[in-house]
């Protein structure tokens, strides 16, 4: 009961909007009650004390007339038993105090005041006191002024009573309001705590298909919970076309991932035996070529020989075609085997056998340790042997020329790159280095055959990484990858 009368409910707000309008309502009801009876009494005391000044001047005009203080003192002495009268006194018209009266107890008289001239009587007030003051005539003129001093001893009595009155009043006005409230707040919040409960589960549950529980009457609560079901209902349709859609596109993808692993086996298996069948026939070419370039080296001529050096030219091209595709069918079917590898070393031994090969140029490598990452092997060995070999190709018109593999980080992400000074390209066509078959040089310039940038642009994507490349024409080119 505490708690849903302290907490942040509608309920509790209710109560508490009800019990603060009562009780405000009640205050001022109270108030302009007790500010009612304040008036009426004084207005009463003063009306009364006018009676009395009245009737104590007309009977005191003999004792005016006939100049007979005692008389009047006499008339003053009655007031005795007026309890609010605290003093008296009749002022002759000359302005002397004529006759004067004082209750026991007190000790100063009246304050006389100035009253006007063609006024009958007057009132003054000063805190719980008032002084009334009536004129005295005899045949129409003026012949002296009652002064009644009283004070509203009564006033304290009234407001004590009162204010018992009014509080057991409130106390079961309270009473009354908070029964009411707790009815009324059983008709209004139940339902909309009900909705409210209905709302938590299905946001905990995710289950569209509860339902509000429907209200008899026809309020705009019951509106609330019809429109919410409606919803709920138009969820839950979507919620089942949305299910059963997705059920149909896994089954869907689930069967082509199927068909694709068997088209990637079958292209797997196709390129190997492409490659051997192709290799047979071009080991003959390359073979016999070479027997008749030894044998029969004499009967050939010069235009003979010639023709044999390009036969084995176009054989060792069409060879290296054929590994380029190996390796590219190779980079998007082969499963991958993550484990730590040393780039730097991949990297060290490529160009040891670049090295080997061509003793004659004068090309400097530069390495950075410590390019350790989780990849596999393979393929990534097919990676620094294209970006190394392809370093070393188009730096092969300059005489003297350096070679760079290195990393660095950006983001919290380690970069690696390769970076040389060669031929460099136009870097408004650096899109095209990945593209299978598309070349930035010609044949007869640098030779290739297109297919190496696009493996090793697949080959890291597999990777979950990316490569891009930064150059200019004769400034060299730089190939960054991350994995």
């Amino acid at each position: 009961m505490k708690h849903s009368f302290w907490a942040n409910t509608i309920s509790a707000k209710l109560t508490w909007m009800n019990l603060l309008v009562t009780g405000c309502a009640l205050l001022l009801a109270c108030l302009s009650f007790l500010a009612y009876d304040f008036l009426s009494y004084r207005e009463s005391l003063i009306q009364n004390l006018f009676s009395v000044a009245q009737i104590a001047g007309t009977n005191s005009v003999t004792a005016l007339m006939f100049d007979d203080p005692q008389a009047a003192q006499t008339t003053l002495s009655g007031l005795k038993n007026s309890p609010d009268v605290l003093a008296a006194a009749i002022v002759a018209e000359d302005g002397r105090v004529f006759a004067e009266y004082r209750q026991p107890g007190v000790k100063t008289g009246v304050e006389l005041r100035n009253m006007d001239p063609n006024a009958v009587h007057a009132e003054w007030t000063q805190g719980n006191q008032v002084l009334v003051g009536y004129r005295i005539k005899f045949s129409g003129k003026s012949v002296g002024t009652v002064y009644i001093l009283a004070h509203f001893s009564e006033l304290p009595r009234r407001l004590h009573r009162y204010g018992l009155i009014v509080l057991v009043i409130f106390i079961l006005s309270i009473i009354a309001a908070a029964l009411a409230t707790t009815v009324f707040r059983r008709l209004v919040t139940q339902p909309i705590t009900a909705l409210a409960g209905t709302v938590r589960l299905i946001s905990r549950e995710k289950d569209f298909s509860l339902r509000a529980q429907q209200t008899t009457s026809e309020d705009e609560i019951a509106v609330l919970v019809e429109a919410f079901n409606d919803m709920l209902q138009e969820i839950q349709t979507r919620d089942d076309a949305l299910a059963e859609a997705r059920t149909g596109l896994e089954k869907r993808v689930q069967e082509r991932t199927a068909e694709l692993r068997a088209a990637n086996k079958e292209l797997e298996a196709f390129s190997y035996s492409v490659a051997h069948d192709l290799r047979g026939p071009l080991d003959v070419v390359s073979g016999m070529t070479y027997v008749m370039q030894s044998t029969y080296k004499d009967k050939l001529g010069s235009e003979g020989a010639e023709m044999l050096e390009a036969v084995q030219r176009s054989a060792k091209s069409m060879a290296s075609l054929i590994d380029d595709l190996l390796n590219l069918a190779r980079a998007t079917t082969v499963g991958l085997e993550r484990k730590q590898i040393d780039l730097t070393s991949m990297a060290q031994s490529v160009a040891e056998d670049l090295v080997i090969a061509s003793p004659d140029r004068k090309v400097q490598f530069t390495f950075a340790e410590g390019a350790v990452v989780n990849a596999d092997q393979g393929l990534m060995n097919v990676v620094m042997d294209n970006l190394i070999r392809n370093a070393w190709k188009y730096t092969s018109h300059h005489d003297r020329s350096s070679i760079e593999f290195a990393w660095t980080v950006r983001g919290g992400r380690r970069i690696f790159y390769v970076r040389d000074d060669g031929a460099g390209f136009d870097p408004r066509k650096a899109e095209r280095l990945f593209q299978p078959f598309q070349r930035l040089h010609s044949s007869s310039e640098f030779p290739g055959t297109g297919i190496g940038l696009a493996t090793v642009q697949r080959i890291i994507a597999r990777h979950g990484g990316r490569i891009w490349a930064e150059g200019e024409v004769e400034h060299g080119a730089t190939f960054y990858f991350t994995v």
